[in-house]
Order: C-alpha cells, then sequence, then structure tokens
C-alpha cells in the first residue's frame, strides 16, 4: 500500500519586501506552497526573482510581512526568535554555495558547531560526525583544515555540519556552484542518496540540467511561483 503524503510545509498568501534605498521592493509575492515529507524540489528561475529569500523563509532565516508559514504543522509567524531557532535547529539543515566553514577549524570541529551550540557533549559529537563523515566519505580528512581540501571535500564537510542534527529538511542553495563538473555532479548525487533514505530536499539552482533531476520542480518569476511541473499546476 502507497504511504500517504505528510505535509512538512505549508505556505499561504506569503508576501515578503526589502527597502532599497527608499523605495520598497517587493521579492515574494501571494506565494503559496506545500511541500510534503521526503519531498525532492528544485526551485529555478533567472537572478532576482525570490528563489533564495523563499528558501531563507522555509528556513526560518527571515519573517513575512503577511501570511501564514508552518513547519510540521506549527506556525511559525506568531512565534518569538528563540522559539523560531528551535524548530529551525530540529528540522532544518543549511548547504550554502560557499561553504561557510570556519578557516582556522578542522572539518571534524566545523562539522561539530551545530551539535556544540546545542550543549552535546564531546564523545557523542564525535561519535556522531565520525558516524556521518564515514557516510560521506571522507572519515579521512576529519583533521584537515579547509584549506587542506578540495572543493568537493568541503562541501562534504558542509552538507555534513547539515546533518549532524539529523533534520528532516535540507536546503541547498546552489549547491554545486562552486564545483567543477565531476565534484557537482558527486555532490547532487550524495544529496539525492539522502532524500531517498528520507530527508525533505529542496534546491536553489540557476542549472536547469540540475533542476531537472528533482522530482518537483518549480519556477519562480518576480516573485511567484509561476510553474509546479510535477504537480501539472500553472500557479495564479
Amino acid at each position: 500500500m502507497k504511504k500517504a503524503k505528510v505535509a512538512l510545509i505549508e505556505l499561504q498568501n506569503i508576501n515578503k519586501s526589502y527597502v532599497i534605498g527608499e523605495q520598497p521592493l517587493q521579492v515574494l509575492k501571494q506565494v503559496n506552497l506545500t511541500i510534503n515529507k521526503g519531498d525532492y524540489l528544485s526551485i529555478m528561475g533567472p537572478s532576482g526573482s525570490g528563489k533564495s529569500t523563499l528558501l531563507n523563509m522555509i528556513g526560518m532565516l527571515d519573517r513575512p510581512d503577511n501570511g501564514e508559514y508552518k513547519l510540521a504543522n506549527k506556525s511559525t509567524v506568531t512565534i518569538n526568535e528563540e522559539a523560531r531557532a528551535l524548530l529551525r535547529r530540529d528540522h532544518v539543515g543549511f548547504i550554502f554555495q560557499n561553504f561557510h566553514l570556519i578557516p582556522r577549524l578542522t572539518a571534524q570541529e566545523n562539522a561539530e558547531l551545530p551539535l556544540m551550540l546545542a550543549g552535546i557533549s564531546a564523545k557523542i559529537r564525535r561519535a556522531r560526525v565520525n558516524n556521518v563523515f564515514a557516510r560521506l566519505g571522507i572519515l579521512d580528512r576529519a583533521a584537515h583544515l579547509p584549506k587542506q581540501l578540495s572543493g568537493g571535500q568541503l562541501q562534504r564537510v558542509a552538507i555534513a555540519r547539515a546533518m549532524v542534527m539529523e533534520p528532516d529538511i535540507l536546503l541547498a542553495d546552489e549547491p554545486t556552484g562552486n564545483l567543477d563538473q565531476r565534484s557537482g555532479l558527486e555532490v547532487i548525487e550524495l544529496l539525492e542518496e539522502l532524500n531517498q533514505q528520507g530527508i525533505t530536499l529542496i534546491m536553489v539552482t540557476h542549472d536547469q540540467q540540475l533542476g531537472n533531476r528533482a522530482n518537483r520542480q518549480l519556477t519562480m518569476v518576480d516573485g511567484k511561483i509561476t510553474q509546479d511541473i510535477s504537480a501539472n499546476v500553472i500557479a495564479r
């Protein structure tokens, strides 16, 4: 029997504006979006279309001007920043184009940071990171500094850092943007393997070929979702 889909992310009538100079710029316009647990979703569109803003909204790095956003059936709009931070910690992992690793820390120490901030003991931190590093094929690089790692290895460390808190959701913003073609393909295949294991994967990309790998493909133009291919629906 096919499992029923479970809504993990629900956005309703989300709007977001920023003030640029003296003029407001609306970057999200009446966005409605439901993402189910285990989905593999790509978000595509031209620069300035609102892709990264939408990703930041899903990751609770930003608040909407109005509208509703529920994560795991909990409203994220009316709660305070501390409660939002706890929701983010428990559910969301971030992967960025520029890795955002701390140069003076080893790969192991970089990956341990979320666990350290969560107050988890050093013994458990090391065991959990070692387990993730082994899965990602970089256990032998644990003691290396970022400057001693290749681009693909740097991104694997960043993925490990996102995975150690065992999130339901991985948000990837141009995860292959700074990688060569071979390393980029290895990283995407790794992320897809994690998705097959049940993690919800949401990826922003400018690469149409990369975006087409996703089971569900959104297109954004001028702050609106204009196409949702898997659902065969043209957004209005």
